[in-house]
This record gives C-alpha cells, structure tokens and sequence, in this order.
C-alpha cells in the first residue's frame, strides 16, 4: 500500500510516504477533535532540553542511557524521550490558583529514544516517534472526575477504530514514594472511576495489587485486535512524584480561626496531582496495530484511497476530472484512473488496491451530473448526485463508520 519504509542512514526512524502520511495525520486530527470536545490545551515544547531539566525530572539517573545526548557549547544536551518534564515546566513558569484546576494539556512532541538497533522492530519499536501524550493537573478530589473523563475518551476512540480492550487498576507497590494517605485516597477516587465507566458500559475491571509504578497508582488498558492479539497501547497513571521533584503548587483559600482578627481567610499552597494519560500511545505504533486489525482495508474515515473515479471511455475524462475536483474540494481523497483499459480491469484493480468507492461515470453521468457507485467489496450501489455522495461521505467520517454502510438508495 506504500504506507512507509525505513532506510539505513537512519535507523528507527521511519519514512511515511505520502499515504500513510495521510493516516497518520488523520489519527491525529481523530485525538485532537476529543480534545475539543473535553477541554484539553494542546502545547507544543521544544525538543531538545539542558540535562539539568532530567536531573529535576530523575530521568537523568534511571533513562539517560536510553537518551541522545549532545555536546553544546560545553554544556550537555538531550533530545527529549518523554513530554512530562516540560509540561511540569509550563505549570510552573508562574503562580497558578485552585481556580485553574484541572489543567489539562495534549503535545504530539516528536520524541526520541535510543533504543538499541537488535530491539528495533519496524513501527513498534522505534528510535523517533510522536505520541498522543497528555498530562492533567488536578486536585486530589478532582481525580475520579478526571480520571473517568480519560476513560471516556478511550472508550470513545477505541470504539471507533472497532478495538475491545481490558482494565485493569494497578496500585501500591512496596517501593511506593509519597504520603499513603494521598495513595489511599487516589486509588479510592480510581476505583470509583472504574465502578462508574462500569455501571455506564456494562465492562468489568480487575484489580491487579501491588503492581502500580512507584509514583503512583495506574489503569493498565490492554487493547485487543481483529485476531484478539493483546498490546499496550493507552495508559492512565497518576504521579505524586513529579510534582514533589518540580515544586508544583496552586494557590488555595481555606479558613482558619487563628490569628487575633477572628475568622479570616488565608492563602496556603498546595501540590498538585499529575495524571500522565494516552489513548492511542505511540502513532507508529497504532498504525502497526492497525495495518494488522484491518488487513490493509482501512475505513473510510482512515482510508489514504476514499475514492477512484473511473471514465468509461477518454470521452468522459473531462468529466471524471470535474468530479475529482469537487470531491476533493469537499475534503476527501480521490483519484482517477486514465488507463482506459476495460471497465471490469480498472474496478478490479481499484478494488485491489483498497479504494473504499469506485465511482463510474459514462455519458449518462455525465448529463445528469451522477456517479455510479461501488464498493472495494463489489456491492453496488447505484447512481447517485455528487451533492448526495459528499454528503454520505461526511456522514460516515463523522460517524466513524468502520464499513462502507453508505445509503443503499439513488439521488
């Protein structure tokens, strides 16, 4: 399908072609239309940072082996492997109030990560990709609402892209850091979260004790393809610790009877909670997963070929061409075959290479401005008005349709 390849000169790095550049992006606008929807920011930060942020961070004593360093001007450098860090720089590049609470920020950050070349495997294991990554900031109280917002939307997506997936809430290890109060009151919050998204869609959760990291408290979500194969994909992960290692604090007004005025209110401060959160993880690694759930018949809504006009004859070009443009005007991808080999060869061979409608137009299309459309699996479904076609094309990328259940009736 010419999706991507990789190259030598730049090992775990890949190349996405023209095609599986448009899937890829299209994966993303997917995750930033949720972002719109639930009220997340989406920050862009640079890529390459002081070592001294990943001392702040402890990625200097636990991961630096894993990162790409560099020399600069004497100082050492690294290519970022994660977002984290540089979102708990923007929370506090100045004084935030209980007021701005939840914060919550999206970054599609190129990220690196020097993994060994013997463990690198194509698309699911590389050294340069881009994650869906976001970090909410919140009080503790706030973490159920949170936290079931984040299931919500993997949910949502997942649903979407016609995956099932399994939860499962990881919490307190032995080797646990912060105060168990906070840990017993966060895996609390999660578990009613959890409880909630149940009683909603009717999906169970497991419990799986001890296993969380030692910053805190997590939802494993394991997603399961076409073929029921199990992968890691989305994540939810609550974080005491970053916030402790950067400082992080909001402004919060609570009430005390000290002082000789009576009952005044005074201003204390108070450290956030960290959820680090994923619905799709790695890009390169969903597209991996996908090119397999799908076996290469991408749905509409992800589909790099949407659609291939094909003339009957080199008399009905001109007109082929029109309908190219404006289909393609709509926001759609199409293309025309000029070969002018026999109708059944051309169909056949749009069929084959996954175009999701084949639209014929002969001399009779052409008078009554009309397509006769077709699916890659050979049902039919007759002539039909331009006007009509882009809007049965709208409706099924707004509904995410995963097969072509296009409206079976004419113009």
């Amino acid at each position: 399908q010419e999706l991507f390849y990789f190259d030598e000169l730049s090992p775990g790095s890949c190349f996405f072609l023209p095609h599986g550049a448009r899937i890829y992006n299209k994966l993303m606008n997917m995750i930033k239309n949720e972002y719109f929807e639930r009220d997340y920011n989406e920050v862009i930060t640079p890529n390459m940072f002081n070592i001294k942020l990943w001392e702040t961070s402890g990625h200097a004593a636990k991961y630096k082996e894993n990162m790409f360093l560099l020399d600069i001007e004497g100082q050492e450098f690294g290519l970022k492997p994660m977002n984290c860090p540089a979102h708990c720089m923007m929370f506090k590049h100045r004084k935030r109030s209980y007021r701005e609470l939840p914060i919550r920020l999206g970054d599609f950050g190129v990220l690196h990560r020097n993994e060994i070349s013997g463990a690198l495997t194509g698309l699911t294991r590389v050294r340069r990709f881009q994650q869906d990554d976001g970090h909410i900031f919140c009080m503790v109280p706030q973490i159920r609402d949170e936290v079931a917002g984040v299931l919500d939307m993997i949910a949502t997506v997942y649903r979407y892209l016609g995956m099932s997936f399994t939860l499962k809430l990881s919490t307190r290890p032995k080797n646990a850091l912060g105060d168990p109060e906070t840990w017993e009151k966060a895996e609390k919050y999660m578990a009613e979260a959890l409880d909630e998204f149940t009683a909603k869609t009717g999906q169970s959760w497991a419990l799986n004790p001890g296993d969380g990291a030692f910053y805190g408290p997590k939802i494993d979500v394991q997603v399961f393809d076409a073929l029921k194969r199990p992968f890691q994909c989305a994540t939810v992960q609550l974080d005491f610790v970053l916030p402790m290692r950067f400082d992080l604090k909001y402004t919060t007004r609570s009430a005390t009877t000290a002082g000789a005025a009576g009952d005044p209110s005074v201003v204390t401060e108070e450290r956030p909670v960290l959820i680090h959160r994923a619905v799709l993880g790695s890009v390169e690694r969903m597209m991996a997963v996908l090119i397999e759930h799908y076996a290469g018949k991408w749905p509409f809504f992800l589909s790099p070929r949407q659609a291939m006009v094909v003339p009957v004859s080199p008399a009905c070009e001109d007109y082929a061409k029109a309908v190219q443009k404006k289909v393609r005007k709509a926001g759609y991808y199409v293309d025309i075959d000029e070969s002018h080999r026999t109708l059944n060869k051309m169909v056949r061979e749009s069929q084959l290479a996954q175009y999701n409608y084949i639209l014929v137009v002969g001399r009779e299309e052409e008078a009554n401005e009309t397509v006769n459309v077709r699916t890659r699996d050979n049902q039919v479904h007759g002539v039909k008005s331009i006007e009509k076609l882009i809007a049965e094309f709208a409706e099924l990328e707004r509904n995410h349709t995963l097969d072509g259940f296009m409206d079976k009736t004419g113009s």
